[in-house]
């Protein structure tokens, strides 16, 4: 992943520096945008890398659960990035229709030729190794960059035929709003992530039907369900029981951490046994009254 991400940054750096020459040489706008887009690009790879190196990171006494969220936290600032770069070009493609600029369409159709075959390449690069949301975020990137590249061949082409310069800045509108459309949908799982909301796809009420069939399972409530970084999750919640013994009650918390393992994907439970009527006081859970043999059992599974 390193390796990809190294490859990624190196060929994205090269192509910012001719994209920038070639649009103030041609005055295309579009081929600032790219430039600014790629750059952008080559920050996210960089956030990303860094990400990648701190995952690896083991847990610790004060970091309990590691560094998983370094590369959801990366994202998270890619797609902001994306999204006031997004702005400037719209605004910037605004001002140019009040003030059209000739625009060296030749140019802007070599360089975007060019541009097409880098940012493929490092997309499809990516693509093999996009499960996790930070690199996914770079791959968004590059596979952005890649058909807004495309557009600018097509509009260097319509500019070369019809002498309309105002193409140029409605291409850069296309490309911004690609761009905006692409990033959105990042923050948005990145915040939910962070907010520890329920993963996509995760619904807590089918969770909770399919464990209360689980034979000796009386009830399941205090259901929460996190994601620790963008593809392991967390689940935590209260089972009421029978009054058993703790070596019955060992096959109940076997048959739950399965079901949770092999139907959710969810291999960090918390489980918290108890036998008696719950009511909430101060956002928690507590016992309403103390039973005669023993209370609850904690047990905590951790089956990675």
């Amino acid at each position: 992943m390193q390796k990809v991400l190294r490859l990624s940054l190196i060929a994205t750096i090269a192509y910012v520096l001719l994209t920038l020459v070639a649009g103030l040489h041609a005055h295309s706008l579009a081929l600032i945008s790219e430039a600014g887009h790629n750059a952008s690009d080559a920050l996210a790879i960089v956030l990303s890398f860094v990400a990648v190196w701190f995952q690896t990171r083991p847990a610790t006494d004060r970091k309990t659960f590691g560094y998983q969220r370094a590369g959801v936290l990366a994202a998270f600032l890619n797609a902001l990035m994306l999204i006031v770069i997004a702005v400037w070009i719209a605004l910037e493609a605004v001002r140019r229709f009040d003030h059209p600029t000739a625009v060296g369409s030749r140019t802007m159709m070599a360089v975007a030729a060019a541009g097409v075959l880098m940012n493929g390449a490092i997309a499809a690069m990516l693509w093999r190794v996009s499960h996790d949301i930070n690199i996914r975020s770079v791959f968004i990137h590059m596979l952005g960059d890649t058909l807004s590249t495309a557009a600018v061949i097509v509009g260097g082409l319509a500019i070369l035929l019809t002498g309309r310069t105002w193409i140029d800045p409605a291409l850069s509108l296309a490309i911004a709003a690609l761009i905006l459309w692409s990033s959105i949908g990042i923050v948005r799982e990145t915040l939910n992530i962070l907010l520890e909301g329920t993963p996509r796809g995760i619904s807590l009420v089918e969770i909770r039907e399919t464990l209360a069939e689980i034979d000796g399972v009386e009830d399941v409530h205090d259901l929460h369900v996190w994601s620790l970084g963008s593809h392991t999750h967390a689940l935590s919640s209260h089972v009421t029981i029978a009054d058993i013994p703790p070596s019955e009650s060992n096959r109940i918390r076997e048959s739950i951490n399965a079901v949770l393992r092999d139907r959710f994907r969810i291999h960090h439970t918390t489980l918290q046994f108890e036998h008696v009527v719950c009511e909430t006081a101060h956002g928690c859970l507590i016992a309403t009254e103390e039973p005669h043999v023993h209370d609850h059992e904690h047990r905590h599974s951790h089956a990675h």
